[in-house]
């Protein structure tokens, strides 16, 4: 039965795939190895593949997923014996893909994953359409996701200026309330000041009052002392009167001015009552704080960009990293091949990120470092230096798209300052709010950095 499975001539076993498999096609054979694993006894399996013969299919399929699709590709007779279990498990399927005539109404992913498996006539042409419709079907649901986010967007902006008029309209309420408080509060201000001119008048009056009283009183004893002259031959009836008389005269006096003291103190009541009763709150904001100008401090990287230093200054770049939660974006390659283009990428990479490593040291600010992904053979094991995030493209985007993405998820306001030569990637991040500097200006500065 193996050798029937395996290949005679005619078949497709001679037939090679030019691509990796499609991600939706290597777990429908993951799992197909997976699930025949378990008919298949410690002697039939490939060295490599014994140490999971006791692991459950789920678990299976999850560690030893890439060992299973390796040893499938490059072992003939496992694959032909994993075959022979899946004839055994999918009879249908596997007829109709020897006839050449698949189910229509079957999964693509299914039918590809299965060709791959027993290598009919035409395997490659079935794993290479499945991954086809694999990729336009995730394309649709992209389509789908994007569509969505959009309405649901659009509804939160709806939503958002509804909320802006019903703001508007509540602050407007609470303007009107505010002018109407005020100008009561001026009216009971007004009343109060006339009240307290009214209270000045009186204590004027009170005060030509006792005035008139004092000379009235003064009158009374020059008239008691010329009386006293002209009955000095009654001497003693004249000393006794005159003493009598002054007596009342001092008498008089001290009542006249305890009733301009009460008078006072009834006035200086009254104003603190009035006060007491207004709640007039204490004056909190002075008339310079009103007066709109340029506190000190206060800069963006459009201000330090009006500096009179030259683009090409690495002080321009010292100004922008000391600026508030500054945010340094390199353009990785781009830097390296602009200093240093003969070295080999590792090197390259290396070279930067320890430059960075100490600028982000002398500085503060967050520095993050990309890199292009499609250049890459293999993942890099790299462990990226304390204070930089280095970050690679995936697969179908590119360093310039990267940054981008990272410009736009910055907040508005924030100072971020890209480095790189690309006049695309430059013109895109100004649009986006972000400061571009040149490559060789990171380079002065980072080669002034490593001399320190």
């Amino acid at each position: 039965m193996v050798e029937s499975a395996g290949g005679g001539p005619g078949d497709g076993a001679a037939e090679m795939l030019d691509r990796p498999l499609p991600d939706g096609v290597r777990r429908r054979v993951v799992q197909i190895v997976s699930d025949g694993f378990g008919g298949l006894t410690v002697g039939e399996l490939p060295a490599q593949l014994r140490q999971y013969a006791r692991f459950a299919p789920n678990r299976r399929a999850k560690f030893a997923g890439n060992a299973m699709a390796a040893a499938l590709e490059t072992d003939p007779l496992f694959r032909q014996r994993i075959a022979e279990k899946f004839r055994d498990a999918q009879p249908e399927l596997s007829g109709a893909l020897d006839s050449g005539s698949p189910t229509p109404a079957a999964d693509p992913l299914d039918v590809a994953a299965a060709a791959y498996v027993l290598r009919p006539t035409g395997w490659v042409k079935l794993v290479t359409a499945a991954g086809e419709e694999a990729q336009r079907a995730d394309a649709e649901r992209a389509d789908e996701e994007s569509r969505a986010e959009l309405e649901r967007l659009r509804e939160e902006l709806v939503q958002a200026r509804e909320q802006t008029r019903t703001d508007t309209e509540r602050l407007r309420t609470e303007l009107d309330a505010a002018k109407k408080e005020a100008e009561s509060l001026h009216r009971k201000l007004r009343s109060a000041l006339s009240d307290v001119k009214r209270g000045e008048a009186a204590l004027r009056k009170v005060q030509g009052e006792i005035e008139a009283v004092r000379a009235d009183g003064q009158a009374q004893v020059s008239a008691a002392e010329s009386e006293t002259r002209r009955l000095r031959a009654r001497l003693g009836e004249a000393e006794a009167a005159l003493e009598a008389t002054r007596r009342a005269a001092r008498e008089g006096r001290s009542v006249e001015d305890m009733r301009v003291r009460l008078l006072l103190d009834t006035v200086l009541d009254a104003a603190q009552g009035l006060r007491r009763e207004l709640a007039l709150p204490p004056v909190s904001v002075r008339p310079a704080e009103t007066v709109d100008a340029v506190e000190p401090g206060r800069m963006t990287p459009k201000d330090i960009a009006a500096r009179a230093l030259s683009e090409h200054d690495p002080a321009i770049l010292d100004q922008l990293l000391a600026l508030p939660q500054a945010h340094l974006v390199v353009d990785g390659y781009n830097v390296t091949k602009t200093g240093y283009p003969q070295m080999p990428l590792e090197k390259q990479r290396l070279r930067l990120l320890g430059q960075l490593s100490a600028l982000a040291a002398q500085t503060g600010a967050e520095v993050t470092c990309v890199f292009d992904g499609a250049e890459l053979a293999a993942p890099v094991l790299l462990a990226p230096p304390r204070g930089v995030r280095v970050l690679f493209s995936k697969p179908g985007v590119t360093a310039d798209e990267l940054i981008r993405q990272l410009v736009r998820a910055e907040p508005p306001g924030r100072p971020v300052i890209v480095a790189s030569t690309d006049r695309e990637v430059a013109d895109g991040v100004a649009k986006a709010g972000a400061r571009p500097v040149a490559s060789a200006v990171l380079l002065k500065r980072l080669s002034r950095t490593s001399t320190l």
